[in-house]
């Protein structure tokens, strides 16, 4: 095993755990270990740090600690979401992009497959912006449907104008959902200023733990539990609660909204210094989505190389160079095909994507030694073509 440097420039697909929130996840091990259902001491003990966490978070986000329904994560809370708008919520409609995360994607198809529901895609343009125009058209058309359009896309990183989706949505009687996953701890997320009756999170995108997220259900909306088998998370969400996991989401989320305008000040530079270190150094590259700092995620930058005959191999040549990044989503990972969402905005299938991400650990030195690698494996294989 090699010395090699090695940096992170994957925390889209994940994050590390912050210091602060692996003592208190730890302390949470050892002192808080009772079943939070319990009656004794131990169990009261569980029951008040997992509502303490629920006000902490539901605070932070200006709702109503019992619209907080904690999941394992963003996948899961999607899931619930639509599922649950489907069951319980008469929805017979489901309006998304062809760009969203499968978890919202599969989940609408299969459901329409059963013939549950209706699908329809809105447009979205080059950068994966929203089809306004067409949006309030499929609205109109189809009134009471569950509109599902994510904050930020998790591979290309363009904003929705949440803003609008939420007066389309609430001109034609509309839910709406959003897959706040990349964005919920990066932004000052105000509930009640986004308009949606569904937002998710996932803790291990904000420097918490994996396996636990939640998910915000407007108070108004009455759902049966997906899971079932308990009356946990107010007959939301049978089994017992994840103590640990939801401590060091409820931590984690506290710090970032501390830091938030620091943070994106300090992620979105580093950011613009690789746009500018990468147009330097490899002239044909661009850029995939909107890279601004109004209309794209900050902590994302979704690079189109020029073409090269090894191009599958690229990705596994950077990781050998010490540099950790994705092709697109890390979902998407093992896939066989291209993403779903780089074929939405035709992108150019000879030109590799690379997704760099970006946190509050990272560095303008970890930007420079991944410029450098990558500049390096695409001037050998000019050479060697």
């Amino acid at each position: 095993m090699t010395d090699t440097k090695r940096v992170y420039l994957d925390n889209a697909a994940t994050s590390p755990l912050d210091p602060a929130v692996i003592t208190v996840m730890t302390e949470t091990m050892v002192s808080t270990y009772g079943n939070p259902s319990a009656t004794h001491s131990l169990g009261r003990r569980a029951k008040a740090a997992l509502e303490t966490s629920r006000k902490k978070i539901a605070n932070l986000i200006n709702a109503e600690a019992r619209e907080i329904v904690f999941t394992s994560g963003g996948t899961e809370a999607d899931n619930m979401a639509i599922r649950c708008a489907v069951n319980d919520l008469g929805v017979k409609h489901i309006i998304t992009s062809p760009i969203e995360h499968k978890a919202v994607l599969e989940t609408s198809l299969e459901l329409e497959v059963k013939g549950l529901v209706a699908v329809h895609l809105v447009n979205v343009d080059s950068l994966g912006a929203i089809d306004m125009n067409h949006l309030e058209e499929l609205a109109a058309s189809y009134p009471n449907a569950l509109i599902s359009l994510m904050h930020a896309n998790n591979e290309i990183g363009t904003l929705i104008d949440y803003k609008n989706v939420s007066r389309i949505a609430k001109l034609n009687n509309c839910l709406f959902h959003s897959d706040s996953v990349q964005t919920m701890g990066h932004y000052a997320i105000d509930v009640k200023d986004f308009g949606a009756d569904f937002l998710t999170c996932s803790a291990h995108k904000l420097n918490g733990p994996k396996g636990v997220g939640f998910l915000y259900v407007n108070k108004s909306l009455h759902l049966k539990p997906m899971i079932t088998g308990g009356g946990q998370e107010s007959n939301h969400r049978a089994g017992t609660e994840n103590i640990v996991g939801i401590v060091g989401l409820a931590k984690a989320i506290e710090l970032a909204f501390t830091n938030v305008e620091e943070e994106q000040r300090h992620i979105y530079d580093i950011k613009r210094y690789m746009m500018l270190q990468l147009n330097e150094h490899i002239p044909s590259i661009r850029f995939n989505g909107d890279t601004s700092f109004e209309g794209g995620l900050y902590t994302v930058l979704s690079c189109s190389l020029p073409p090269q005959k090894n191009n599958a191999l690229l990705l596994f040549q950077l990781d050998i160079e010490g540099v950790c990044c994705s092709g697109g989503s890390a979902c998407n990972s093992g896939a066989a095909t291209g993403s779903h969402v780089l074929n939405a905005i035709k992108h150019d299938t000879d030109r590799q994507a690379v997704r760099f991400s970006f946190g509050r650990f990272t560095t303008k030195d970890d930007v420079d030694f991944a410029v450098k690698a990558l500049s390096k494996l695409l001037v050998t294989e000019a050479v060697e073509a």
